[in-house]
């Protein structure tokens, strides 16, 4: 196994690791090599290395408890403690925060306490629910046509009655012809009653071409929809075509614990009540050893007692009893098949509550390797990775090998996002506050190409 307890060369535009210091950082190493894809059959697929897939869990979960051994990144303390609520201290008062599609799409959504939706960012794929003309808009404005709104996952949301809406690119089934489509106002999918539901649209050299959907709906049951290139919505065939979208079909998942929430990236993520967390999907994606690729089975992850989930493209990270763990398709050219695909865990100075990534970012030729933000018991964030635009919010824009905390915060955090330069959080008074790059307005503080290294203060409607 690939151990990452030593600090790789870094470049602009090549894979890094990053390495060990006082706060013992440990996160996956990822390879973005093309791979091999094994089609089955319905009935082969259930029956497809059962013997071989008895010893993976424990080779999974040996690996990851090595890897921290290794580094000393051990923590003796847990706790199953979830973000804590907010406590509205004015009218403008967000209950949700979201990244408007995920990883690099430069733009966030809130949830508000009247139960409207307000959005700020790019707009270039209708992802702010405003006509095409408006390219972009540094001052959030509500979704029209959206009330009564329970549940928020990017450009889409749930309300009171079950219904789902949704809006910008994505499998939205509005198209007889394409697995997605463009939308620049909310639309009603033509699901069942849904309690949760989230989607992917993108592609990536580690995970293929991605448009799918998944819903938590009626009875407890998973239904899927769009493209399948990588088994999210039913175990492939022999010579099934990849570009065709899929109808809302229903998963079969294993019996368990009641769902409380489902993710949706390169791999879909299902995670029940009692802290069990299921994949399916492309790998390096998985959290888990798998001898399939895709591998469309729902297995359980290398980890027990998650409480907090984030998934976008190839990446992913979760809080298990306290402690954070990211694996992914984050670093290319830096070791073994197997290093990328295992939890690995990212030490910070406390346990915490909940965290975000991106997505593996590209642009003008470089690499933007895996970051993340974590909120801890105290309310403070920590984030790590790329920072060229002050991202990591310590007040530079040096590559944080290491979690660092933001500063310049006002109250206490409950839950951040990261896009690929940007960052938000949302604080237990109802406040959002961003900080990094905002090209296209996605601090949503009225300004447009004034990036901040602290964090501003979101105008929300």
């Amino acid at each position: 196994m690939f151990i990452t307890n030593r600090l790789l060369d870094r470049r602009a535009s090549s894979a890094f690791v990053l390495g060990t210091s006082a706060l013992g950082i440990l996160v996956a190493a990822a390879s973005c090599s093309t791979t091999s894809t094994t089609f089955l059959t319905t009935d082969e697929t259930s029956d497809a290395s059962v013997d071989a897939e008895a010893g993976e869990a424990a080779i999974a979960d040996a690996g990851a408890d090595a890897d921290a051994a290794e580094t000393g990144a051990v923590n003796a303390a847990t706790s199953d403690a979830g973000p804590p609520p907010i406590q509205c201290v004015d009218a403008a008062c967000a209950k949700s925060l979201v990244t408007t599609i995920g990883g690099s799409t430069a733009g966030f959504c809130a949830l508000l306490d009247d139960a409207t939706v307000a959005c700020w960012g790019f707009n270039d794929s209708g992802q702010l629910a405003r006509p095409s003309s408006v390219y972009q808009s540094a001052v959030p404005e509500r979704v029209l046509g959206l009330k009564d709104v329970v549940r928020l996952s990017h450009t889409c949301a749930v309300d009171k009655d079950g219904a789902t809406w949704c809006w910008g690119t994505g499998p939205f089934l509005q198209s007889t012809t394409n697995a997605y489509s463009t939308e620049w106002s909310p639309v009603k999918m033509a699901i069942p009653t849904a309690t949760h539901v989230d989607f992917m649209n993108g592609s990536s050299q580690a995970w293929g071409t991605v448009s799918v959907g998944c819903a938590v709906v009626e009875g407890d049951s998973v239904a899927c929809w769009g493209l399948n290139g990588n088994g999210q919505v039913r175990p492939p065939t022999v010579n099934e075509s990849v570009t065709a979208a899929n109808p809302v079909t229903t998963v079969g998942i294993p019996d368990g614990e009641p769902i409380q929430d489902i993710f949706v990236a390169g791999a879909t993520f299902l995670l029940r009540t009692d802290g069990t967390l299921l994949s399916w999907g492309a790998k390096p994606l998985l959290g888990r050893v798998s001898s399939l690729s895709p591998d469309p089975r729902p297995k359980p992850v290398a980890l027990t007692g998650v409480t907090y989930v984030d998934a976008e493209g190839g990446n992913a990270c979760v809080v298990a009893h306290g402690s954070v763990y990211c694996w992914g398709a984050t670093l290319p050219q830096a070791g073994d098949s197997l290093s990328n695909a295992l939890p690995r865990q990212v030490m910070l100075p406390e346990l915490a509550v909940s965290v975000a990534t991106t997505g593996a970012f590209y642009g003008s030729g470089s690499y933007d390797p895996q970051r993340g933000c974590a909120v801890t018991l105290s309310g403070d964030v920590y984030c790590w990775g790329s920072n060229t635009s002050g991202q990591a919010g310590d007040g530079t824009r040096d590559f944080a090998t290491s979690p660092v905390k933001v500063k310049g915060l006002p109250a206490p955090a409950s839950i951040v996002r990261t896009d690929a330069l940007a960052t938000c959080a949302l604080l237990t008074n109802g406040k959002v506050y961003c900080w990094g790059e905002n090209d296209r307005g996605e601090l949503g503080n009225g300004a447009i190409w004034e990036p901040s290294l602290e964090p501003v203060e979101v105008l929300l409607p």
